[in-house]
């Protein structure tokens, strides 16, 4: 059964820092790109950052860029997002997924949106002012 479980999301003031895992199970995750979007009460779906496979570039929504961190982790199926500076509108739910498909870019902007075949639960980021 193919998984993702995200984690480490929880309650934070401005300023303060998370760390987002994603654990991965199910399939080969070394081959996959792998995505982080969040979702804030009202709005689209964006997304954040994503990590390539096999040469592990990265990518950054330009409102995260140089506050957030991708990074993986092959060896234990886990991406972590890394987040410094946190801001109240980086409250949403964040969420992982996963492709197959070389889908790890950005395009003006904005990161790509998929076609991602696995998607997480989802974990909760609140950031108070």
């Amino acid at each position: 059964e193919v998984q993702l479980v995200e984690s480490g999301g929880g309650l934070v003031q401005a300023g303060g820092s998370l760390r987002l895992s994603c654990a991965a199970s199910g399939f080969t995750f070394d081959d996959d790109d792998i995505g982080w979007f969040r979702q804030a009460p009202g709005k689209e779906r964006e997304g954040v950052s994503c990590i390539s496979s096999p040469d592990g570039s990265t990518y950054y929504a330009d409102s995260v860029k140089g506050r957030f961190t991708i990074s993986r982790d092959n060896a234990k199926n886990t991406v972590y997002l890394q987040m410094h500076s946190l801001k109240p509108e980086d409250t949403a739910v964040y969420y992982c997924a996963a492709s197959p498909w070389a889908v790890c870019m950005k395009v003006a902007g904005m990161i790509g949106g998929g076609p991602y075949d696995y998607w997480g639960q989802g974990t909760q980021v609140t950031v108070s002012s």
